[in-house]
């Protein structure tokens, strides 16, 4: 893959989490997310549920939600091809605690957001010219 097209599937993710995780940043945004959400799982039949949150719960949802929106500003303004291998590895980590989360009950519209983790994370992986992919991996 040319490096100006790897460099558009990074920039192209970190627009996704931008917009994906925005609602999560704040107690206020995060409590109309949850409503939505939780409304989409009960109509869509799915099996799983999304529980009520607790003020730590809030915590945790806030901190992820600032940290992916600090990470995906990076990666719009210093946009790296090392920054496209973090991110993989990011994304199959979160892939992976989706995955287990769903097996422990949690709702399966879960499922749409660990795709998306999946696809990204995979083409972050795809192979990039060798003199550009090392040139940004020094970087």
């Amino acid at each position: 893959m040319s490096p100006d097209r790897y460099l558009k599937i990074v920039r192209l993710s970190a627009w996704y989490d931008l917009v994906v995780t925005a609602g999560f940043a704040t107690p206020w945004s995060f409590m109309l997310l949850h409503g939505m959400l939780s409304t989409v799982a009960q109509r869509s039949g799915l099996p799983g549920m999304l529980p009520p949150f607790e003020p730590a719960h809030m915590l945790m949802a806030n901190l992820l939600g600032s940290v992916v929106i600090v990470w995906s500003l990076l990666r719009l303004r210093a946009t790296l091809a090392v920054h496209g291998r973090y991110d993989a590895l990011a994304r199959f980590l979160f892939a992976a605690w989706q995955l287990y989360a769903v097996a422990h009950g949690a709702t399966w519209l879960i499922l749409g957001f660990t795709f998306f983790e999946l696809m990204f994370g995979l083409a972050q992986l795809l192979p990039v010219a060798r003199e550009e992919r090392r040139l940004a991996m020094a970087a």
